[in-house]
């Protein structure tokens, strides 16, 4: 990836604190990324991480959206370039005045101070968007769940916390395709894993069998060696293969069955979590949650994150 060629000019001698390992987190509306951070940032703990959404920086509110010739997936629908600003600052360890969108009014209030923490999550639709937004960032996330069961947590999320009809909702999924598949779509060729939570095509499992997960792993940056993880025994509930992207680029994907007993999904955690450092302990519960309910392949491809983010902090010095 050529943005890897270069970094952020980051903290010097004259800042006292470490810079911060920087993780994007992107995706399409509903597909799942704050899920996903808020299980990150719960098993590190808001002393060592804080995260920040890129919808805050929206440039229109809810009801000039709806005078718009566009959506809040178009650039020009929000302030980038104050992304750009933002995300260079908390890449040198410096804190930012972040402007808020409330989603529960769908209005622009008052801004809030943002110190960075030792990690920094920054989830939304447009985190990979430009070369120089990329650049801040030390490991990259696409979330890319089929557009079936995407369309299905939009219209569960927005009817339930976001106050819409599910025509309300299925009519803006429509309205806002042309862009999504511009704009938001192609920031996927730029990350460096790539997470996708699906049926496996080749089964035929009853309905309400836990979704399973593909992890794809490009050789982009520096992966952590599972080779120890995938012991004997534990290859029914993850196994990894060679295979190409939809770029014809040759990558690693992990697969994580969701079908599997638990109790063989808990031995991959813990093994995971072995590498990790902490044989001991038992895997954060946090992690996998899903409102009151529990994906263990969510679990597990978290604790992969948790793995890169512990991987940079033992590499990058102050």
């Amino acid at each position: 990836m050529p943005d890897k060629t270069f970094r952020m000019h980051r903290a010097g001698p004259d800042r006292p604190r470490p810079r911060p390992i920087m993780l994007a987190i992107a995706g399409d509306s509903a597909a799942g990324k704050t899920t996903i951070t808020r299980g990150l940032v719960e098993a590190l703990g808001p002393e060592r991480c804080v995260s920040l959404c890129t919808d805050d920086y929206h440039r229109y509110d809810r009801a000039e959206r709806r005078e718009l010739p566009f959506t809040a997936l178009h650039p020009d629908c929000n302030h980038l370039e104050i992304l750009e600003q933002h995300l260079q600052l908390l890449a040198t360890g410096a804190p930012i005045l972040k402007p808020v969108y409330d989603h529960a009014t769908g209005e622009l209030v008052r801004p809030e101070l943002v110190e960075p923490a030792p990690v920094v999550i920054v989830e939304g639709l447009f985190p990979l968007h430009s070369k120089l937004a990329r650049a801040c960032f030390d490991v990259t996330v696409y979330l890319d769940p089929p557009e079936e069961i995407r369309r299905g947590w939009k219209v569960a999320r927005d009817t339930r916390a976001r106050g819409y009809t599910t025509e309300q909702v299925l009519a803006e999924l429509d309205r806002r395709e042309e862009e999504s598949a511009a704009y938001v779509r192609p920031q996927r060729s730029h990350a460096d894993v790539v997470v996708r939570f699906a049926p496996i095509e080749s089964r035929d499992d009853p309905a309400g069998t836990p979704l399973s997960a593909t992890v794809m792993l490009r050789p982009t940056i520096d992966h952590p060696d599972l080779t120890g993880v995938l012991q004997p025994g534990l290859t029914r509930a993850m196994h990894l293969k060679l295979e190409r992207d939809p770029d014809g680029r040759p990558v690693e994907s992990l697969h994580v069955h969701g079908y599997v007993p638990r109790e063989e999904s808990l031995a991959v955690e813990k093994a995971i979590w072995t590498a990790l450092g902490d044989p001991d302990g038992e895997s954060p519960e946090c992690l996998g949650r899903i409102g009151d309910a529990r994906s263990e392949p969510l679990a597990i491809a978290q604790l992969l994150l948790l793995y890169h983010l512990r991987d940079l902090g033992r590499q990058v010095a102050p």
